[in-house]
């Protein structure tokens, strides 16, 4: 290596390092905008030709990425506290003695439910509750800041989609066929991945909603916030459907909340979730993608499911990102050194 090369090399980490010290913050919500770029690249494009405008393309997408993402928080930070507020301390009492005669003389079990299952720590719990919902929370409002974040790069981003593709193939320390293939994995495994997400939520969303309206619950509100607590890796609905149910429990009988719970874990958690999901994205990657991209629909399934677990809400993104370029990577890696190797 020349000296030339050396100093530029240094020079070029030094660079790297002072951005990332000054966008350090914002590094989260940069990287999930671009995977998002990337996953709606396609739609970008066509659109773009459509209307034979890139900036209005990206304007419109960000608009929609706003109402995907904004618009069903705004609504249940809203519509629920008032849901919340209703509870009142004749129902909690009511609940909290049915459980504690059901738990009667069954060890441990009966223990937990005396010092645990009081109005008063049940009470405070939906007070404070109520007011994280109506304050936002500071987790709650470094998530709304990181969703706004994520539509300005996203709108930012897709306006210099072209430019910004052209210089990450030039970056890669490859050549451009290989970096090309990477890049089309990636932005493929992502669409398939977004598209899925969404259609699976709006899915049991849908089938819990109706559900819950046929019961006399709001099926809007409530399929909303399965919606996203589906998306939640392991217990996903069963922070909605079990308080939906022991309050049915309480307040209606218990045939009904026997019913929502039934329902919630055959037709949902087992049918739905374990089944259907994958189902749901073959059909999106081979059938309405046509995409080529040499990826397990179950992998993905996981992905998202390790993701989420490891850096939560965005890992839905991160983790099908992080895998396809492994994947992508060791492909690279096997056609460069594999024969050598064997």
């Amino acid at each position: 290596m020349k000296r030339t090369d050396s100093i530029i090399a240094i020079l070029f980490a030094l660079a790297l390092l002072g951005a990332y010290s000054i966008y350090q913050p914002f590094l989260l919500s940069m990287i999930v905008a671009l995977l998002l770029t990337m996953a709606t690249a396609n739609i970008h494009q066509n659109l773009s030709t459509r209307i034979e405008s890139g900036h209005l393309s990206a304007i419109l997408l960000s608009l929609l990425l706003f109402i995907i993402l904004f618009v069903p928080i705004i609504y249940i930070a809203t519509i629920g506290v008032q849901y919340i507020s209703a509870i009142d301390a004749e129902i909690i009492t009511r609940t909290t003695m049915k459980l504690s005669s059901l738990a009667e003389g069954i060890p441990v079990l009966d223990e937990w439910v005396q010092e645990n299952l009081n109005n008063e720590k049940i009470l405070e719990l939906i007070k404070t509750s109520t007011a994280t919902i109506t304050k936002a929370g500071s987790q709650g409002f470094g998530f709304i800041k990181n969703v706004f974040f994520v539509i300005v790069f996203y709108y930012v981003l897709n306006l210099y989609a072209e430019k910004l593709f052209l210089l990450m193939r030039e970056l890669l320390p490859m050549r451009d066929e290989e970096g090309h293939k990477i890049l089309t994995e990636i932005s493929s495994t992502m669409e398939i991945v977004f598209y899925s997400i969404i259609v699976t939520a709006i899915f049991e969303g849908l089938l819990f909603g109706i559900m819950s309206s046929y019961f006399g619950f709001n099926g809007l509100l409530f399929g909303v916030i399965y919606g996203f607590a589906s998306l939640i890796p392991i217990i996903g609905g069963a922070v909605v459907w079990v308080p939906v149910s022991l309050f049915a429990w309480s307040t209606l009988n218990t045939n009904t909340a026997i019913v929502i719970a039934v329902y919630s874990i055959v037709v949902i958690s087992i049918i739905a979730d374990t089944f259907i999901k994958p189902m749901i994205i073959k059909y999106i990657k081979d059938d309405v993608l046509h995409s080529s991209v040499k990826i397990n629909e179950l992998l993905i399934f996981f992905s998202i499911l390790a993701g989420m677990s490891s850096y939560g809400f965005w890992g839905m993104i991160l983790g099908p990102a992080i895998t396809s370029f492994l994947i992508a990577i060791s492909r690279v890696y096997i056609n460069l050194y594999g024969k050598e190797t064997l």
